[in-house]
């Protein structure tokens, strides 16, 4: 039996993608329970709390003093890199900035021949924290992460950026983050992870000032307590594992669509690879390509776990079923790997990220394209979009009004308030233009 069955985009199908999509559950009752204490004891608590948990669960020897990374631990980051991440590094936060710095909003303001001005004032946030995982260990490090997050809110003007990240069990952080860190401007780094980071971040510790806006990705914990905390701060999104759907057709290579299945299902065992293909024929090849690509990868026990409870190929009658299919899905990650992707693009109207073509895998997305990776998932790309530079804006509203505009206006405010039933409203503007108005 294949490991991924074949079926048709049948309402049986669709039903299969829509039950997946609603595979993350919610936090389970011992998970919110569990963070819901972590926020409180940090909150109350403090760097007391912050080092208890540290010390259970990541660095035994850690102290408070060895919370903040040194400015001596960032400056040895770089010696214990290579001159070859350097370069790639520097490509990738090039692309990411230039791609972001077109998010940039700007302040405008709009004049009336009655003397009225209103616009918007568009100010970034005082802070933000930046939630990167250390990956297995540490072993791991999510560079994409540090870059991701931490420059569209430099490009948005953010004063100041706080990267947190789990340390190992010795207290040290990944070179590797500390280099990228250092490279977009981040001094600021403490050694923190899971809900006692993200309750830091939100309620400020004696060592960790709070912040204004928390971002970045997390394992359920993390995800938790974003949850519990979002209101007092904002939050980017509440994502799930992550997802791809690929639409093809007879041209397509399948050892190119295994591959792109597998590059998100080495993510997560919870992770969604969905192919949606024209032709029969690709879809009975590419189970036996995602067979033998398994067989090389690092991570093989996890993405064979993710195929074989997750993943979907589907065959549609035509191309339009194929497209209306991933449009009711609104996938994370959508591929167009058809002969003409571009004559597609007015059809896409829910997708968080797209990828054009049979050389555009979903990974350059992920490190170098440019565009954000943060995407929204479990089908929220209906509504949300990707984390940009307006994850760290904020927007004020600007009214001037001159006597003339108030005089226009008055008895419309008036009427509005009286229906209301809000007289002071109406009020304030007779006050001020006298009882003769």
């Amino acid at each position: 039996m294949p490991i991924v069955p074949v079926t048709t985009a049948s309402p049986a199908g669709r039903e299969r993608i829509t039950s997946l999509l609603n595979r993350f559950q919610a936090a389970d009752s011992s998970c919110r329970t569990a963070v819901a204490e972590i926020l409180q004891r940090v909150r109350t608590e403090g760097d007391a709390a912050v080092l208890d948990y540290c010390r259970r669960f990541d660095a035994p020897a850690m102290t408070g003093a060895g919370l903040r990374v040194t400015e001596t631990e960032m400056r040895a980051a770089y010696d214990k890199v290579d001159q070859e991440f350097l370069a790639t590094l520097k490509v990738a936060i090039d692309r990411i900035r230039v791609f972001h710095e077109r998010e940039m909003e700007d302040s405008w303001l709009q004049t009336r021949n009655d003397g009225a001005i209103v616009g918007r004032l568009v100010r970034p946030v005082d802070s933000a924290g930046l939630y990167v995982p250390g990956g297995r260990g540490g072993s791991t490090p999510l560079v994409s992460s540090v870059l991701m997050n931490g420059i569209p809110a430099g490009i948005a003007g953010v004063g100041r950026r706080v990267m947190v990240t789990p340390p190992d069990d010795k207290g040290g952080v990944s070179p590797h983050l500390l280099v990228a860190a250092q490279e977009i401007g981040i001094a600021e780094v403490y050694k923190v992870g899971s809900a006692w980071a993200i309750a830091a971040l939100a309620f400020g510790t004696e060592t960790i000032p709070r912040v204004d806006v928390i971002v970045g990705p997390g394992n359920q914990y993390v995800a938790e307590a974003k949850s519990q905390v979002s209101g007092m701060v904002r939050i980017d999104m509440i994502a799930g594992p992550s997802e791809v759907l690929i639409v093809a057709d007879g041209g397509a290579n399948a050892a190119a669509v295994a591959a792109d299945m597998l590059a998100q299902a080495e993510h997560d065992p919870q992770a969604l690879s969905v192919l949606v293909t024209t032709d029969a024929d690709l879809a009975g090849r590419v189970p036996a390509e995602l067979e033998r690509q398994l067989a090389a990868l690092s991570r093989q026990e996890i993405a064979r776990q993710s195929l074989a409870d997750r993943g979907v190929i589907l065959v549609a009658a035509d191309l339009p079923e194929a497209i209306a299919l991933a449009n009711a899905v609104a996938i994370e990650h959508l591929e167009l790997m058809i002969a003409d992707p571009w004559s597609q693009i007015p059809h896409i109207r829910h997708a968080g990220a797209i990828f054009l073509g049979h050389h555009t895998p979903e990974a350059a997305g992920d490190y170098l394209a440019g565009p954000n990776h943060v995407l929204p998932t479990m089908g929220t790309a209906r509504y949300a979009s990707a984390l940009g530079v307006d994850t760290f804006l904020k927007k004020s509203s600007i009214i001037s009004y001159s006597r003339t505009a108030l005089v226009q206006d008055a008895d419309h405010i008036r009427r509005l308030a009286g229906l209301e039933g809000l007289t002071a409203h109406a009020a304030s503007v007779t006050v001020r233009l006298g009882d003769g108005e």
